[in-house]
């Protein structure tokens, strides 16, 4: 069966927890080349805007609350994935509770 019981909502969880785990690595670093590429600013924005040639830089504080969103969130994706294996008859009760803990193990 493999899971199924949320269709398979629990990957979009790990979508986001990837997304705000980028914008806290990129966090006021320069773009690379590509992504300027990419942009919709031409090179006349970039020389009248040079700042905009760095992602945005959050405060200390805010990167530390994305830190533990994005902690919250793979915490919260391991019990909806481990649930959903369980209500689909993948997993019976003792092997959701033996993965459930293997896999909080790993996120420390």
């Amino acid at each position: 069966m493999s899971g199924g019981a949320f269709d398979y909502s629990q990957y979009k969880i790990g979508y986001i927890a990837d997304q705000i785990e980028e914008t806290v690595i990129k966090n006021g670093v320069e773009k690379t080349p590509e992504e300027i590429k990419n942009d919709w600013h031409n090179n006349e924005w970039y020389e009248k805007y040079p700042e905009d040639k760095f992602h945005y830089k959050y405060p200390d504080e805010v990167i530390e609350k994305m830190k533990e969103a994005v902690k919250a969130l793979k915490i919260a994706q391991v019990y909806a994935q481990r649930v959903d294996w369980l209500l689909s008859g993948d997993d019976g009760e003792e092997s959701f509770l033996s993965r459930l803990d293997d896999e909080l193990k790993k996120l420390e």
